[in-house]
């Protein structure tokens, strides 16, 4: 059993709002379809999840997504004995690429499907909401995306991915760290139309800062980024830039 978890970017990334405990957004994600991990259920002696896990278990996004889904169906819990989780990793970490989100939404549909648990995909968003703001977009299943709020509010686009080139230099940017920069030097809440354009003709017309608010907060926190910034755009608090080929 193994599915494959795209890596995403966030075509805009606007900051529209802030409702005393989170950033609230308006945002595109498109799936890139190049840059995937890899989540594989296996039979095994007993449960246990490996792979490139580069933090202590319980900060993992997989097991967190187990533990998640055992708490609301516990029912679920016995499929797991004897299955070892294995984790992949392709997709860079600290990158805005949603690496570890699309992770555990990967996990989330293979088991909905292989253990027949059949819940739907509120049911299945209502899990991934306790787990990262980025799960419910992954969960979704969809190639491009408006997403809103804290992120648990989707609504798929009907456009195909593009065909992008992701470069993610050798930085790891903290997402608070960003967001902390962005609040305390370049905090600008303001709505946007971006979400009713279409992904070409914004990325044919609109510059890299224009498109995402954690741009600058990005290039001022970690000073090592501006050396790539003419990459092409940036995706979500980075490190990672792309642009079409």
């Amino acid at each position: 059993m193994k599915i494959k978890a795209f890596a995403k970017v966030n075509i805009f990334l606007k900051i529209v709002g802030h409702d005393g405990y989170y950033h609230l957004l308006k945002s595109r994600f498109m799936r890139v379809k190049n840059l995937y991990d890899e989540i594989e259920i296996k039979e095994a002696e007993k449960f246990n999840i490996v792979g490139d896990i580069n933090c202590v278990l319980r900060d993992n996004t997989v097991f967190k997504a187990y533990v998640e889904l055992t708490r609301a169906y516990p029912e679920s819990k016995k499929w797991f004995i004897g299955k070892e989780i294995r984790i992949h990793k392709n997709i860079p970490e600290m990158a805005g690429l949603g690496g570890g989100s699309s992770d555990a939404a990967a996990f989330l549909l293979l088991v909905n499907k292989e253990a027949n648990l059949n819940l739907s995909t509120k049911e299945l968003m209502d899990i991934g909401k306790k787990i990262g703001s980025d799960v419910p977009f992954f969960l979704a299943d969809t190639d491009v995306a408006n997403v809103y709020g804290r992120g648990d509010i989707v609504e798929p686009v009907n456009e195909k991915a593009l065909n992008l080139e992701v470069f993610t230099p050798p930085i790891e940017c903290s997402t608070p760290l960003v967001y902390k920069t962005y609040k305390e030097q370049f905090f600008n809440p303001a709505d946007t139309n971006f979400d009713k354009i279409s992904t070409e003709e914004l990325l044919k017309t609109k510059k890299p800062t224009e498109l995402n608010d954690l741009l600058m907060p990005a290039l001022t926190a970690y000073p090592e980024l501006n050396r790539y910034k003419d990459f092409g755009f940036f995706s979500g608090s980075g490190s990672s830039f792309f642009r079409i080929p």
